[in-house]
């Protein structure tokens, strides 16, 4: 299936040219969101062969997803995913995400990163948890890596995909979608790749704290 995979990039200078050069060397077309980066995010990303939309200011993942879904849909893409520019996920893990839909046994795949997990900070599992708890208790679903920025969509299910957060509480956004239009999720064990520079990116626990904090007052808005 033509895939079209969205990189949100924010001063990734360091990481992004290997991780834009491994998903086109498998096929894949490549958008990159270079979202306000202060560094040669966008350059480097172009170098390697990825199609770049750049954002003048820095606005935050969910606007980057935004952006490059909206992207993607005006080629011809079957599947859309989402990947992380940090070198966290492998190339190779996407045919796994994108075969339910394929097949026509899922709307979204999220790839949950249940292998090496006890090599993740105690931190970071912790806000990890917490991100799935709240999600949950917030929009009824559990999903046992809803933070997972490895994500796989039908084309139609990105054309109905209504994103309004502009952070990191996009990853739960997302799964209130799911529960909205009562997509088939599948989710899918892959194989992260922990560094210490991937490991210092994310939601580490201050981050999600804050996530949880406007995920709530939005919430409590409506």
């Amino acid at each position: 299936m033509r895939t079209a995979v969205i990189v949100p990039a924010y001063n990734e200078e360091r990481t992004v040219g290997a991780v834009v050069r491994s998903l086109a060397a498998d096929g894949h077309e490549v958008i990159v969101v270079d979202d306000g980066s202060a560094d040669r995010t966008g350059e480097a990303a172009r170098r390697a062969g990825a199609r770049v939309i750049r954002h003048v200011l820095n606005r935050g993942l969910g606007a980057a997803i935004g952006t490059g879904v909206a992207a993607a849909l005006r080629g011809p893409a079957e599947v859309l995913v989402t990947f992380d520019a940090d070198g966290q996920h492998r190339s190779e893990d996407i045919p796994r995400l994108v075969g339910p839909i394929g097949c026509d046994e899922a709307d979204v795949t999220i790839g949950t990163r249940s292998e090496k997990r006890h090599r993740m900070p105690l931190t970071r599992r912790l806000a990890n948890w917490t991100g799935n708890a709240l999600t949950f208790l917030l929009f009824g679903k559990w999903v046992n890596d809803s933070q997972s920025g490895l994500r796989a969509f039908s084309r139609p299910a990105a054309e109905d995909l209504e994103l309004r957060c502009d952070r990191m509480e996009v990853s739960s956004e997302i799964i209130k979608e799911i529960k909205r239009h009562g997509w088939r999720l599948v989710e899918v064990p892959i194989v992260p790749i922990y560094t210490e520079y991937s490991m210092s990116k994310g939601q580490g626990f201050v981050t999600g704290l804050k996530t949880a904090i406007r995920l709530l007052l939005r919430r409590v808005a409506k």
